[in-house]
């Protein structure tokens, strides 16, 4: 029990020490509250403004409102302007809403997966974990240092740079990049 137990505090904390830091943990600007949804906590977040335009677009508000639980993967603004100049406009076009939703759906799990379990799935599979999401794309999650990252089924690697935000329905790990589907 100790052994397991100290494999589960060293993976949390080799997880991100910075994601630790308090209850309520400061996301874009804003405290991100374990009593509202994921919804209700990302549209407050200065770094999610892109990523909150895309949910209402691909008409996916109410699912991630829903009672989950989910794990959402949640690019920041940044990660979206890293896309190739012109994507983003294009995505949120009515008309490419279907690719949209593929695109969000592979950031978003049908589980609440903490950081702890994240790293425990990687340390049992030998360094890595795979992680199928709702949008049926197959990530693969390593430890990079003390970073989890997430690579996609197109080789893009994703890093979790604020873990564990819990929410009422689920809970938010924050990555620099979007997750991106196969072709």
């Amino acid at each position: 029990m100790r052994i397991l137990t100290a494999t589960l505090l060293a993976g949390a904390v080799a997880f991100s020490a910075a994601a630790f830091a308090q209850d309520n943990p400061m996301v874009g600007g804003a405290a991100m509250f374990a009593d509202k949804n994921i919804v209700e906590n990302a549209v407050n977040s200065a770094d999610h403004t892109t990523l909150v335009a895309a949910v209402q677009a691909a008409g996916l508000v109410e699912t991630l409102s829903g009672p989950g639980p989910f794990t959402v993967f949640a690019p920041t603004n940044d990660a979206f302007a890293a896309l190739p100049a012109g994507t983003v406009e294009t995505l949120l076009k009515p008309e490419n809403k279907d690719q949209l939703t593929k695109i969000l759906t592979c950031h978003v799990v049908g589980a609440e997966v903490m950081a702890a379990a994240v790293v425990e799935m990687i340390n049992a599979g030998g360094g890595t974990a795979n992680v199928e999401t709702l949008g049926g794309c197959m990530l693969q999650a390593k430890l990079d240092g003390d970073k989890v990252t997430l690579t996609d089924q197109t080789g893009g690697v994703a890093t979790v740079t604020i873990a564990d935000v819990d929410q009422s329905n689920g809970v938010i790990h924050v990555i620099d990049k979007v997750i991106l589907p196969a072709s």
